[in-house]
């Protein structure tokens, strides 16, 4: 049964979302078509029994929008990345990847995706230092008490939006976008070609990474090849339209009790407020900054101490070599390249006589 918990849960991973969606916009990215996405992304959760959500996530369109010199170009990235991605996920090859890393080495990739979040958050703190305070510390203080993600993510970012709108000379400056549905037909070149693989790997690792994270945290069964058929669907059907890359999301709804019913609130809410055209209304109140505190508490509290644990737990000099580069090299650069960093060292370690 669907609670007032699972409702809460899914309004958190909606201004979650609506922070992100600022840079959807500076690059270019239409937001009526992007609605297109979280309709796939409720069908892919209820078709495969998934509690992992896709929302706007700021690393797919950091890469797609520094990459693509042009609209189209950017564009054109996203939708090939997003049939490649199903293709992947179709064939089975993503859950292989994962089994084949083993447990250490992908709970050590884990730990580092935490140790990223963490400090995601306190760079927002420094970016912005009123703001990134409040909600830092509302956010601790909140989790403190109630020991539960979903208000802390409700108390942070409405303590810090609150002080935004009392802030003077904090206003966001309206973006303006072409905000409607313009058929994109993908171009090819060798800088595409660049950028579409370059946004596979960003988006390989980020599937595995918080795919793992979302489902260690609703303790729901994740499937990642599932996670990347109806992510790389709806990156496709929102881009060919003109709109953003909406990827898988480490969201609140997975610490809801019901996180599949509320990931697809979630994902209903976003399609409605996308398709009225009301987002770039709402994120005028919400400073980027908000989600400082649930982002901390997300990677230094609910994912690094437990994975990194379970990364060295009963490990072999070799397995625990492993997991070390894996957890460094996912730190320094995204997920993806951790894993495989992990999984190459595990394959040399017997050779070595570290087995």
């Amino acid at each position: 049964m669907i609670t007032i918990h699972d409702f809460l849960a899914a309004l958190g991973g909606v201004l979650n979302g609506a922070t992100q969606s600022v840079m959807a916009m500076t690059f270019g990215f239409a937001m009526l078509p992007s609605a297109l996405a979280y309709l796939v992304g409720i069908a892919g959760c209820v078709v495969f029994n998934s509690a992992v959500p896709i929302s706007f996530q700021a690393e797919t369109m950091a890469m797609a929008g520094t990459m693509g010199k042009t609209r189209n170009e950017r564009l054109s990235m996203v939708i090939l990345a997003g049939i490649g991605m199903s293709v992947l996920g179709a064939l089975g090859l993503l859950e292989g990847i994962v089994k084949f890393a083993g447990g250490h080495v992908t709970a050590a990739m884990m730990a580092g995706v935490g140790l990223i979040l963490a400090k995601i958050s306190v760079d927002m703190v420094r970016g912005d230092h009123k703001l990134g305070s409040i909600s830092m510390g509302v956010g601790i203080l909140s989790y403190l008490i109630t020991k539960d993600l979903v208000y802390t993510c409700l108390f942070s970012i409405a303590a810090s939006s609150i002080a935004y709108h009392f802030s003077k000379g904090n206003a966001v400056k309206n973006i303006e976008i072409e905000d409607r549905f313009s058929f994109q037909m993908p171009a090819f070149s060798a800088n595409i070609l660049r950028g579409t693989l370059a946004l596979m790997c960003i988006t390989i690792g980020g599937n595995i990474a918080f795919g793992q994270v979302s489902g260690a945290i609703s303790g729901v069964d994740v499937n990642v090849d599932h996670i990347s058929i109806y992510s790389g669907l709806a990156d496709a059907a929102s881009s060919l339209f003109g709109g953003s890359p909406i990827s898988v999301v480490i969201s609140p709804t997975a610490a809801a009790p019901n996180a599949k019913w509320a990931a697809v609130i979630m994902m209903a809410i976003m399609a409605l407020i996308l398709l009225s055209r009301q987002l770039p209304k709402i994120v005028r109140y919400i400073p980027s900054s908000a989600v400082a505190g649930t982002l901390f508490i997300l990677g230094a509290v609910l994912t690094l101490p437990s994975n990194l644990q379970a990364a060295y737990a009963d490990a072999a000099p070799g397995t625990a070599l492993a997991s070390s580069v894996a957890l460094t090299v996912t730190v320094f650069t995204d997920p993806f390249f951790g894993l495989a960093a992990g999984i190459l060292v595990n394959l040399l370690a017997v050779p070595l006589g570290l087995g």
